[in-house]
């Protein structure tokens, strides 16, 4: 409960600082280039997952 707590306390910190600097994060998110960050990083994190199930799937018998 308390990792919970502490995950908000820092995720509303980073907010209150991306806002301090005038960062949008929809700006980002928005942006060719973040579409195509994300892209690629859903990419990687879809090829470590097949990879990892590839590895802790039980064998065939």
């Amino acid at each position: 409960m308390f990792s919970m707590l502490r995950t908000i306390f820092w995720a509303l910190v980073l907010l209150l600082a991306l806002s301090f600097f005038g960062i949008s994060i929809q700006a980002i998110v928005n942006s060719p280039a973040g579409q195509e960050n994300f892209a690629y990083l859903g990419h990687l994190l879809l090829q470590a997952w097949q990879w990892t199930t590839f590895w802790i799937r039980p064998p065939l018998k």
